[in-house]
């Protein structure tokens, strides 16, 4: 660990009190000239720390700027184990493991976040509105063991079901799902999730699975752009103290606690408690069947489905135990989706 890193871990864990060059010297063990040396390169990142003579220095508690030691500080037991990097600029999370893990480089549980994305990935190879300093874009590379490719849909229902619970322990609103893996305040978007997984040739198991999930934290200082400002929102209407980690660090906590857990039905459940759409109309789009009229213009972060697709007009009956939505189509027969090349919209 840097000089940098001990003494952004020695500020997070006392933030709002004023240390001494001599203290902090001392602690982290360093010299005052290195202590004030890291302290100016900390400040470079944005960090707000305020000296003061004779007293020293001290993380201001208004700062809110995504680390690894801001985010520690508030992790359970579950996450002991888990690396977390933390990058100031990234083209996608998901992208950044995904090219790691093939070499064999990371271990289970890695986690990288970033302040900001340049190239944020969706899914059906949509774009995420990734822009800086206002949301938190993680991606986590996982390694569960004899995972078929149906297990391995749960990873991205248990993240749903993170997602939701870790806005809700941080804020006062309540989420909810639209399925199969956007998350909703109200009737607008504030989550996206990506799973993108690579499977064994010969056993077709599941070597590992890159989790990749965007909140959007806090509104950019200008607004969304106008063609995401009805369609998507914040979890936090103003900035909050160390806002970002906390809400990092729940949903991994979260997240965890239901990857961990030996009995699906745990997560399923609640899954199915937080689904807004069972008991709904809605609209299938399964590409690859013939055209269907265009719908309206959707979104970088939720599109309207291509003119390629068909729309099938159904009602929304359940989820299944592997996550799967039943549905019912108008002429009565009824269907099981999966992920895949699906996505629906409510009507």
């Amino acid at each position: 660990m840097t000089t940098k890193e001990k003494l952004l871990e020695l500020f997070e864990s006392s933030k709002g009190v004023f240390l001494s060059g001599e203290e902090i010297a001392k602690n982290i063990g360093c010299s005052r000239t290195a202590v004030w040396k890291a302290v100016q390169n900390l400040r470079d990142d944005g960090y707000n720390i305020e000296a003061i003579p004779n007293k020293g220095y001290s993380l201001s508690t208004e700062t809110d700027i995504v680390s690894a030691q801001g985010i520690a500080k508030y992790l359970g037991p579950l996450c002991d184990e888990l690396e977390i990097t933390v990058l100031p600029v990234v083209d996608s999370t998901n992208t950044y493991i995904r090219e790691r893990a093939q070499n064999g480089e990371l271990q289970d549980g890695y986690t990288v976040l970033a302040n900001r994305q340049t190239g944020g990935k969706g899914r059906l190879g949509r774009s995420f509105f990734s822009p800086p300093d206002t949301g938190v874009y993680l991606s986590m590379l996982l390694r569960p063991k004899n995972y078929s490719a149906e297990q391995a849909m749960r990873i991205t229902t248990i993240a749903s079901v993170a997602a939701c619970e870790a806005i809700e322990s941080v804020s006062n609103n309540t989420a909810s799902i639209k399925w199969v893996n956007d998350v909703y305040i109200g009737k607008k978007k504030v989550v996206g999730i990506l799973t993108e997984a690579s499977f064994g040739l010969e056993d077709g198991l599941l070597d590992h699975a890159v989790l990749g999930i965007g909140f959007n934290a806090y509104a950019p200082k200008e607004g969304f752009p106008d063609e995401l400002k009805d369609i998507i929102c914040a979890v936090f209407d103003e900035p909050e103290a160390d806002g970002k980690n906390r809400l990092a660090a729940a949903f991994l906590n979260f997240f965890m606690k239901y990857y961990t857990a030996q009995d699906p039905d745990y997560y399923i459940k609640k899954y199915r408690q937080k689904s807004m759409v069972i008991g709904q109309p809605i609209t299938v789009y399964k590409r690859g069947l013939p055209s269907a009229a265009k719908t309206a213009a959707g979104s970088a972060q939720d599109p309207a489905p291509s003119s390629e697709s068909c729309g099938l007009p159904a009602l929304a009956l359940d989820i299944d135990d592997h996550g799967g939505l039943i549905v019912r189509y108008e002429d009565g027969t009824e269907e099981t989706l999966s992920s895949g090349e699906i996505s629906i919209r409510l009507r």
